[in-house]
């Protein structure tokens, strides 16, 4: 009976278009999870030093930022589609470069690269806001992007050991099988209508970054609360992705379970995918994610109680239930705004995009600033009083309704 209220939940037909989009979006994140585990060891063993290494890598996300002040006017009329399409060739792309730079190991090639990685992730987090932002209903855009979570989490767990596999038998294996995961994502594409798209047209002559960043700081006084709750997912994230992989190395030599740190912070938004895609709800998304932000950083710092791998290990799985409850709420009430913003929703697009990219910028000199003073473990405790505290006063300041200045949205057109 349980399975067929889940099976009976999933006969709209825009299920359907959700299903084949998460489809497409895991061989696109498999292949792109692949690079983010071959490219910081592919250009730290080329060139040897760590510090160029990260500067390297940051790059990508400078990159990101960049791309986000031009891309609402760049790609004013593309569609879901179309950017799906773009960020397969530029992800194969960025794959080439990797390869490339195996033999001719040049700063400049590993550049290129990251340029071509930047623009990738916009184009694919451009595309996800315009496919659940105007296919989806407003009271099953939680549930959207939950289902969707599934498949984005699954594709990077699974990374780093089928890249690890892969790097075992050689660069071209790695290479060959980055572009039949892009090929399986292509193939979806085109054999599917089910995102059909409008012609794309571009008009260079309205490039202005100067006027998207004032468009940003215009919607910023509006949905500041959103900003702010994205700016410390970010941080959280980008935490994992740094302090969080040296730690897992380190917890596995200590304690064979201590490999499944990193995982565990991705494995709840796989495993409660299902249960919150079936989660109707239409109002009061931005209080309850800001509930369990402060319940995901109250369990977090909690980590600062024992070093001891199991309850590390219960302490990321609890605070990590909590975060794949918050992502997809906060998914939901992008997606409602960007619905509320006409012909304008890739400035509000761009905007969600530059703040990730402006966390990972920002975030990870400061965390390793506070590891180099109190070691990885304590970081977390401070990571999550911080976003306990931060939570609590964005429910007392949150206002009920996140109010868009539609008179002056409508004039950006002009």
């Amino acid at each position: 009976m349980l399975f067929r209220r889940y099976t009976e939940s999933f006969k709209n037909p825009v299920w359907t278009k959700i299903i084949v989009f998460s489809l497409i979006l895991f061989f696109i994140r498999l292949s792109d999870s692949i690079i983010s585990f071959w490219a910081p060891n592919q250009i730290q063993a080329s060139l040897g030093n760590p510090i160029i290494m990260g500067a390297i890598i940051s790059f990508q996300s400078v990159v990101g930022l960049s791309a986000d002040l031009i891309f609402p006017r760049l790609l004013k009329s593309a569609r879901a589609r179309q950017l799906v399409f773009w960020a397969i060739m530029v992800s194969g792309l960025t794959s080439f470069f990797l390869t490339a730079g195996t033999f001719k190991p040049l700063i400049a090639i590993f550049i290129v690269a990251m340029t071509l990685w930047g623009i990738y992730y916009e184009l694919m987090g451009f595309a996800s806001f315009q496919f659940i932002g105007g296919t989806v209903p407003a009271q099953m855009r939680a549930g959207a992007w939950a289902f969707s979570g599934i498949f984005l989490n699954l594709a990077y767990f699974l990374g780093p050991f089928v890249a690890s596999a892969l790097l075992s038998r050689g660069f071209f294996v790695t290479q060959g099988t980055i572009v039949i995961f892009l090929i399986c994502a292509l193939l979806l594409l085109t054999f599917t209508r089910k995102m059909r798209d409008a012609p794309m047209t571009v008009n260079f002559l309205d490039l202005n970054p100067w006027l998207e960043f004032k468009h940003w700081l215009t919607l910023s006084e509006h949905i500041w609360p959103i900003i702010i709750i994205s700016l410390v997912l970010g941080f959280i994230d980008s935490t994992f992705y740094t302090v969080g992989t040296v730690w897992t190395e380190k917890l596995s030599l200590a304690n064979p379970w201590g490999v499944w740190f990193l995982p565990l912070y991705l494995l709840p938004s796989i495993c409660l995918g299902i249960p919150l895609a079936r989660w109707s709800i239409s109002r009061g998304k931005k209080r309850l994610s800001e509930k369990y932000l402060a319940l995901a950083g109250i369990i977090l710092a909690a980590i600062a109680i024992s070093d001891k791998v199991p309850w590390l290990l219960l302490i990321i799985g609890l605070s990590s239930s909590a975060l794949a409850v918050c992502y997809p709420l906060l998914g939901g009430v992008y997606s409602d705004v960007i619905g509320r913003m006409g012909s304008q929703k890739k400035d509000m697009i761009g905007l969600t995009n530059s703040v990730v990219n402006l966390s990972y910028i920002i975030w990870p000199t400061f965390a390793g600033i506070i590891t180099a003073s109190v070691g990885e473990r304590m970081t977390f405790a401070y990571l999550g009083v911080g976003v306990f505290v931060t939570a609590l006063i964005l429910l007392f300041v949150t206002p009920k309704k996140l109010k868009l200045p539609q008179e002056e949205i409508k004039s950006w057109s002009h």
